[in-house]
């Protein structure tokens, strides 16, 4: 295997620079990588599928590479005190690192990037040996987050490592990590699928008025525009609120919605999230896409998922408002049943493109920082602003129980 620095933009693709085919992986900095790697198999039915270690040559770091559907989760712990993922990990707890996005050209985003006033995060440099490369390049966000760009040849492009193909041997994440083969976790997970899809969006927590600062770096940087805006008025209860803007890449594959607190009675989730992660914006939440939100919700409490609690006068009413903004604009009622959404305590709403079903986990780790959300959409896009109210009131009773409401 080969490690170079990037001299020459080599050649250039037709296409736009920064067009985005994919979101290539989301990294985690955590403590323990293999312990990390079985919580997120058990919980949630990740297949643990490769390992970069001190067995593969990995003298700095452990990585283990989770998959389920599209969604691929790089888990990275520092072998080192002064690895970056060591320090990271002892400041913010176990939390999302890098949002990486799969490109054609990775030198040419990130130099389009660069050229549009994003700040490096590390320069481009490529992994390779006999059976392809791997380049990468990054820049910063908002706080600790960073965005990879990176392009893939021979074995290591995405497109074989979904079809599986023989072209090339191994097919493998990139340079220097080996397939896990049998483990107890990826047999049991395989017989019983948790049905996660891809990455539908990422969530971004700022700090309060800078939220449009940040609306403004995706448009400029990466080209983004926007999506979806909801205010104070939008997002409340009685005690707090946020605001949000969602940004999508041109071809709206891949959507970022930036939150920021706003002005409230006690303190909102967003507060409690910053100052839980050291006063640092950061990625608050991944929400996961599955075609059968009762199914992949079933499952992963049958698997111990602690899910936020949704209370039952949120279904005396929920019915009405959704089936008559379906009904108006010429859409089919859901169809999934009532009652075993109710028992699940999943959330359901509608717009005039149609209905989506979410529920969000709990944190998944011992701050109140990082959780998950699983979606469904039946032709909704957009980001259940009819929950709003009931979603912050059942956050309000977990943050009262943690003392930081």
């Amino acid at each position: 295997m080969t490690i170079a620095p990037n001299t020459a933009s080599g050649s250039k693709t037709a296409t736009d620079p920064l067009q985005l085919i994919d979101v290539d992986h989301v990294r985690f900095y955590v403590g323990n990588a293999k312990q990390a790697a079985v919580f997120y198999a058990h919980t949630f039915g990740f297949q643990i599928e490769q390992v970069r270690d001190l067995t593969t040559g990995s003298r700095d770091e452990a990585a283990y590479l989770l998959t389920q559907g599209n969604i691929r989760l790089l888990l990275v712990s520092g072998l080192t005190p002064d690895h970056p993922a060591s320090k990271e990990a002892a400041l913010f707890g176990d939390g999302v690192k890098d949002i990486a996005f799969n490109v054609d050209d990775a030198e040419a985003a990130y130099e389009r990037a660069i050229s549009n006033g994003g700040e490096s995060a590390y320069e481009p440099y490529t992994l390779s040996d006999e059976f392809g490369s791997v380049t990468y390049a990054g820049i910063q966000s908002y706080g600790r987050a960073i965005h990879s760009f990176v392009s893939r040849t021979g074995g290591y492009d995405l497109a074989r490592i979904k079809k599986a193909s023989m072209a090339y041997e191994p097919v493998s994440f990139a340079p220097k990590f080996r397939n896990v083969g049998e483990h107890a976790l990826n047999t049991f997970n395989r017989k019983n699928p948790c049905g996660l899809m891809f990455v539908d969006h990422c969530v971004g927590n700022v700090e309060e008025g800078k939220m449009n600062y940040w609306v403004d770096w995706y448009e400029n940087v990466l080209e983004f525009k926007m999506f979806k805006h909801f205010d104070d008025q939008d997002i409340s209860t009685e005690h707090s609120a946020l605001m949000s803007k969602v940004m999508a890449s041109g071809n709206n594959l891949i959507k970022m919605p930036i939150n920021e607190p706003a002005d409230g009675k006690k303190k909102s989730q967003i507060l409690e999230y910053l100052e839980w992660h050291n006063m640092t914006p950061g990625v608050q939440h991944l929400a996961l896409r599955t075609n059968d939100e009762l199914h992949s919700v079933a499952a992963l409490r049958d698997r111990g998922v602690d899910f936020l609690e949704i209370p039952d006068t949120y279904y005396d009413i929920v019915w009405d408002r959704v089936n008559t903004m379906l009904t108006e604009n010429g859409h089919s009622p859901v169809k999934e049943d009532h009652e075993r959404i109710r028992e699940l305590g999943v959330l359901v709403d509608a717009d005039d493109e149609g209905y989506l079903l979410q529920l969000f986990t709990k944190p998944l780790q011992d701050r109140p920082t990082l959780f998950f959300e699983i979606i469904c959409r039946r032709g909704s896009q957009s980001f259940g602003k009819g929950n709003f109210k009931a979603l912050f009131e059942a956050l309000e009773l977990e943050q009262d129980k943690r003392g930081n409401l």
